[in-house]
């Protein structure tokens, strides 16, 4: 892996199906007693939100503090961004106390890149969502969603190849769906994007995916659909008629669930919107993973933590993953 993980484009399938592989032995401990290894104790991780979070902040600090790591939590509200200084000065702050790792969420397109290749601090920077480019660790943790539902838990070692992926919905203003088809397609899956025209991203002909306007006819050959909220917060303009309108042709139902192939499941990144993209219905069933996609964010973040600042193999449950950097596995 890189020393940062900005896009999941920096990802080769070798590079994901470690971090994949590496979560799925994080993930045993939670099935633990005492959730916790010694891996990243005494480091410090400082976890900078300038944008707000719910799901990615709690586990990204839950990821930390099992892998014994000592947590900072930035938040741009009521710090001194909110007086005007600036992400340089932020980051220097973070280096002149000394934290061995950043992990950012900002609403500026290409912010971690730029906190990671400023040389204004010396740590690997994970990208926690910025804008409307990337958010990689969703991503990760999408993917191996959809590996142990429709693989395995025991699929160590294998992709998606062969699987069809659909994300459906706002994919003009959305990360989620960039970085899951840059890191599906890479892990061997075919993906759909299924969206009115005006909220399909310009060039996307470019993008490694098909385009579909009709949600109706890609639904029966659908492993996995993955709904994705309208970012209003985005939007400066009109995009659709109304939430109806938009409901009747994109949004997902019992009906429209009961299409799907028997074995395909319903994702979504969160936070949902009942009765827009998803009725409760499709929301409270059994085939919906949105509960385990939360659970499993937090294998993968500390499956990517490990990795960047832990070791350069996938962890065990032994005394000997736990021991610190040495000059060879830095």
């Amino acid at each position: 892996m890189k020393r940062h993980l900005i896009s999941a484009a920096d990802l080769t399938r070798d590079d994901a199906v470690l971090i994949l592989d590496t979560a799925e032995e994080m993930a045993r401990i939670a099935d633990r007693p005492i959730k916790k290894l010694p891996t990243l104790r005494g480091r410090t991780i400082c976890n900078l939100f300038f944008e707000d979070s719910t799901r990615t902040r709690i586990s990204f600090e839950a990821a930390e503090k099992r892998l014994s790591a000592d947590v900072i939590n930035f938040a741009a509200k009521g710090s001194s961004v909110s007086k005007g200084e600036s992400l340089k000065d932020t980051a220097q702050t973070l280096e002149a106390m000394g934290v061995d790792a950043v992990v950012i969420r900002h609403s500026a397109s290409g912010a971690p890149y730029r906190l990671a290749t400023s040389g204004w601090i010396d740590a690997p920077v994970i990208n926690a969502g910025d804008g409307t480019h990337q958010h990689p660790t969703q991503a990760l943790l999408d993917a191996f969603t959809m590996r142990r539902r429709l693989v395995g838990k025991d699929a160590l070692g294998q992709d998606l190849s062969g699987r069809r992926i659909t994300i459906v919905g706002d994919v003009l203003h959305s990360r989620v769906a960039r970085s899951n088809v840059d890191l599906l397609h890479t892990l061997g899956a075919e993906v759909t994007l299924v969206a009115p025209p005006t909220l399909v991203p310009v060039g996307v002909e470019q993008w490694p995916c098909e385009v579909s306007y009709s949600l109706d006819e890609v639904l029966p050959k659908s492993d996995a659909v993955m709904m994705l909220r309208v970012q209003r917060e985005r939007m400066n303009a009109a995009f659709f008629p109304t939430e109806r309108e938009y409901s009747r042709r994109y949004g997902l139902d019992g009906a429209r669930m009961a299409r799907m192939p028997e074995h395909a499941v319903v994702m979504h990144p969160g936070p949902m919107v009942r009765g827009m993209e998803i009725t409760a219905e499709v929301a409270d069933s059994d085939r919906c993973t949105v509960v385990e996609q939360v659970a499993n964010g937090v294998s993968i973040r500390m499956a990517v933590l490990y990795l960047l600042l832990g070791g350069s193999e996938p962890a065990v449950t032994t005394p000997s993953a736990a021991a610190p950097r040495t000059e060879e596995n830095k």
